[in-house]
């Protein structure tokens, strides 16, 4: 059954993250009312899975998404679906976590921390994870798993994170294994890099970066900027799996240049995920509320 209805008035249906566009004509108001569902065995299977392959993007192959959509369907209290037309219909976000702890000898959890445990260790930014991974066992780490569809508004994001603590409270009254140490979300990033259309046709480099500048990142997720300034640490780490060379053309962002996708891991203070997440509704709130 449905969770909660929340009418969020009008929102910008208009593309996100890479490829906004400046003007303000490009963007659609539009006036849509989001369900939210605990996720359902019987009806979000395929929706789960596709959603947790454009999470992961270039690496979603190294995992099996269907074990993983498994996992998070076999806790249906826990975690939530955006849907806008009825239960029976495909999420168009999803928030859930998993306790590496409890499922760690499940072999997509092996995986996905084999997976962490290699990318932190490749970013003295994320030393903290790493270490925090290499201990055996690992600690109780929640693993937050999150996407929602291009088009979706950011204010569907808040009341998720919001049922998500009520549900984790609830689970550790009833003595369920959800008492985190800390919390660790996946995400994605993105980095402008020099267009190689612009490189073959001798066009002027407009943006070109100097020598030793680090690339910027730019969140696809506005919210990750809130959930980074609250982590112990937090960093971009490049994908296992590249993209030919003319991929990031055909996700240019902007006139001059074109970009590279990214991961993104961001590693919460259990103790502190009640505020962080406070500090993310106010971020998000809309203006006058």
């Amino acid at each position: 059954m449905g969770k909660r209805k929340q009418d969020l008035g009008d929102v910008p249906m208009g593309g996100t993250g890479a490829n906004d566009s400046d003007s303000d004509d490009d963007v659609d108001m539009v006036n849509v009312e989001f369900e939210w569902f605990d996720p359902q065995p019987a009806v979000d299977f395929h929706g789960l899975k596709n959603l947790l392959r454009q999470l992961f993007d270039n690496d979603a192959q190294l995992f099996d998404l269907s074990a993983l959509a498994d996992l998070i369907l076999s806790q249906p209290t826990l975690g939530s679906t955006v849907k806008v037309d009825g239960n029976e219909s495909d999420p168009y976000a999803f928030l859930s976590v998993v306790n590496l702890q409890e499922h760690k000898d499940k072999p997509v959890i092996q995986s996905l921390i084999n997976y962490f445990k290699e990318k932190s260790a490749t970013s003295p930014a994320l030393a903290p994870l790493q270490n925090l991974l290499s201990q055996t066992p690992v600690p109780p780490i929640g693993l937050i798993l999150t996407e929602r569809m291009i088009n979706m508004p950011t204010e569907v994001i808040p009341p998720m994170y919001n049922m998500l603590m009520e549900e984790i409270a609830w689970a550790i009254e009833d003595k369920e294994p959800y008492n985190f140490s800390h919390y660790l979300i996946i995400s994605k990033n993105y980095v402008e890099i020099e267009s190689k259309l612009d490189l073959e046709e001798s066009r002027p480099q407009k943006k070109k970066k100097k020598a030793g500048e680090s690339a910027q990142r730019f969140f696809f997720h506005p919210e990750d900027e809130i959930l980074e300034r609250n982590a112990i640490c937090a960093g971009g780490v490049e994908y296992t799996h590249k993209k030919d060379e003319g991929h990031s053309d055909s996700k240019r962002a902007f006139q001059d240049l074109g970009i590279q996708t990214n991961g993104s891991l961001i590693l919460i203070d259990g103790a502190k995920f009640e505020t962080t997440v406070k500090a993310l509704i106010e971020y998000v709130k809309p203006p006058g509320m």
